[in-house]
């Protein structure tokens, strides 16, 4: 174990690898890597594990976008941003030379989903025309075809092998949790829409198989995600899996008789390959931990060896190429951990709370009657010290969910004497349809009762940790948790940060990008003219005055998914009714100039060093 007591910037230097993605000959991997300070198109050399750079200065701000080889292997193509935060982008192509090509160039936001084997053809997802639709575009001559037009947002868009057809979830159907998939030709006509569940189930495509026969699915009819491999021919599913875990299917392998899925279960995430005949699937010989597959990204070395990106609570990501046949890997890429070591990290104890959503704290916004009792998972890392102040730390989305990965700011928290709590309260994912429905409906209900169920807990467990000392933190929906928190069972907190929080459902809904308004807004709320008094009593700015504990906003000033004026709604409320602001204050306010919803580029403020000096001040 190091001597070193970390600072945020060392923990924060520490490179990050992401979108990882094989060529089509699998010689080589692609992928984002900031050790330059900025994020940079890589490319690894499979088998001598030798890493050139490739771009210099072009690629984007933010690393959560995927990145794809031409059919050729001769390019990457990447997304090209502003680096400011707003989510305008472009996609360009780089080679080995460094030489960088505009190919798609509009007014929104472009996502990169496939490269047709054609080499012709690109698949995108794009809101430049107002809605989220998919569009096919021809790589020699730059024409795009708009294959889609709907109110609702495309999802998963996904081109055959052959790049003649696409196919995609969408949703025609007045239920919003509606999903069902639909099969297009690359000039936009609808050949088939294939209900694989019952109507209110979502389904969505994944993978084409090889011989474009098949489509790789998924469906949560059975509450749990469960995988299928669909025959167009014949126009039936097979369905795989016991249906006791929610497993998501990833991609065929190239002989097209088994494919790849991922299987959650205890906050893990496992790597499954099924065989198409038999329906028998195996887990993969990995330790307790997460596999990450990106976001359509190439993960097939050959027949048999596949590339996995595993992390565990102590781990950082590494590159593992995974050998089918003899239950083998390797690492490709190790991962740099700079002035640390995994045994300076800590390897949280996961449990289940059994709650009803209503805590014994007292809440001081609104009243619920209990819920159903539900177990609700959690995640939690002792520091070390004694006595320990405690940082609750609610994840974002709402739909994600808390794992035994290696995260960056719980490890930092630690390492500066606080113990942390995540929870995976209703509304997660993870563990099914009617688990993470809980929600709709009644965000700022039980779910936010979950957590503080959950914070009591681990309080009454742990008699070492100090209740005096205890604080909540997230960011985005888990930034709405923690205010809400505060508002809610202010008895409970000595303190709170909340980082481009949602504050005013009404102005959110307002202001936000369409496709979070239609398919994400309206689906957990539906729309404030249709339930004014839900979007008004569930807004912790609705409640401000019931802060009782300091507090600190952090916002970026061009988030377009949950926008400034949150904050300043919020701080604005606060100032109304006679809180202070400042350092020492009531509450401190933070807005980051060139920043957006994921802190791509926080002008040397950042939110976990702005965390640090206000923790170290207030808890």
């Amino acid at each position: 174990m190091t001597d070193t007591t970390p600072t945020p910037d060392a923990l924060e230097a520490l490179p990050e690898l992401t979108q990882a993605t094989v060529s089509p000959d699998g010689g080589r991997v692609a992928f984002y890597y900031d050790a330059t300070g900025r994020n940079e198109i890589h490319v690894l050399d499979v088998a001598t594990g030798e890493r050139e750079q490739w771009s210099d200065g072009d690629a984007p701000a933010s690393n959560v976008w995927p990145v794809a080889w031409t059919a050729d292997g001769e390019r990457v193509l990447y997304h090209h941003d502003d680096g400011d935060g707003s989510e305008q982008r472009d996609v360009y192509a780089v080679d080995a030379t460094g030489e960088t090509e505009p190919i798609v160039e509009t007014d929104g936001t472009t996502t990169i989903r496939a490269v047709g084997g054609d080499g012709e053809t690109l698949l995108v997802r794009s809101n430049h025309d107002g809605g989220m639709d998919a569009y096919c575009c021809d790589l020699r001559t730059g024409d795009r075809t708009k294959l889609t037009d709907t109110d609702a947002p495309v999802w998963r868009p996904i081109l055959s092998t052959d790049a003649d057809r696409v196919a995609y979830a969408g949703n025609d159907a007045d239920d919003p949790n509606n999903r069902d998939v639909y099969v297009c030709d690359t000039d936009g006509e609808v050949q088939r829409v294939i209900e694989l569940g019952d109507r209110g189930s979502s389904a969505s495509p994944k993978d084409w198989g090889p011989r474009d026969g098949q489509l790789l699915v998924s469906d949560n009819t059975t509450d749990v995600t469960r995988c299928g491999v669909y025959d167009l021919a014949a126009d039936d599913v097979t369905w795989f899996g016991d249906a006791d875990y929610v497993e998501e299917p990833q991609f065929f392998l190239p002989d097209g008789e088994r494919f790849v899925a991922t299987r959650k279960r205890d906050a893990t995430t496992t790597p499954v390959v099924y065989d198409v005949e038999t329906g028998s699937g195996r887990e993969l010989d990995l330790p307790d931990g997460v596999a990450h597959f990106g976001r359509r990204s190439n993960r097939v070395v050959d027949d048999d060896r596949i590339l996995v990106a595993y992390t565990t609570p102590t781990r950082r990501p590494e590159l593992l190429v995974y050998d089918l046949g003899d239950d083998e890997y390797e690492a490709v890429f190790e991962r740099d951990y700079g002035p640390f070591e995994p045994a300076d990290f800590v390897d949280p104890v996961y449990e289940t709370v059994a709650s009803d959503g209503c805590p014994e704290t007292p809440a001081r916004a609104l009243d619920h009657d209990p819920y159903e009792t539900l177990e609700i998972g959690t995640l939690f890392y002792d520091c070390g010290r004694r006595p320990s102040p405690l940082v609750v730390f609610p994840h974002g989305g709402p739909h994600l969910s808390n794992r035994r990965e290696f995260d960056a700011r719980v490890q930092y928290l630690c390492q500066r004497g606080c113990s942390v709590l995540r929870v995976n309260y209703r509304g997660s994912s993870g563990r099914g349809r009617e688990f993470a429905r809980a929600l709709h409906g009644d965000w700022g209900g039980a779910e936010q009762g979950d957590v503080a169920t959950a914070t009591e807990h681990v309080l009454a467990e742990y008699d070492w940790l100090d209740e005096d000392r205890v604080a909540v933190y997230g960011g985005s929906f888990g930034g709405f948790s923690a205010l809400w928190q505060l508002v809610q069972y202010p008895d409970l907190y000595a303190a709170g940060v909340g980082v481009v929080a949602m504050t005013d459902l009404p102005d959110v809904y307002e202001n936000t990008a369409p496709q979070f308004q239609s398919g994400f807004l309206q689906t957990h709320l539906g729309t404030p003219d249709e339930n004014p008094g839900l979007y008004r009593e569930r807004s912790p700015v609705t409640h401000a005055g019931n802060l009782d504990a300091p507090l600190l906003l952090v916002h970026g000033v061009n988030d377009p998914r949950v926008p400034v004026s949150q904050a300043r709604r919020f701080r604005d409320a606060l100032l109304e009714r006679g809180y202070e602001e400042g350092t020492g204050a009531d509450f401190e306010y933070h807005e980051l100039a060139g920043d957006g919803h994921f802190g791509a580029n926080a002008d040397g403020e950042t939110p976990l060093s702005l965390l640090d000096d206000f923790l170290a001040r207030r808890l």
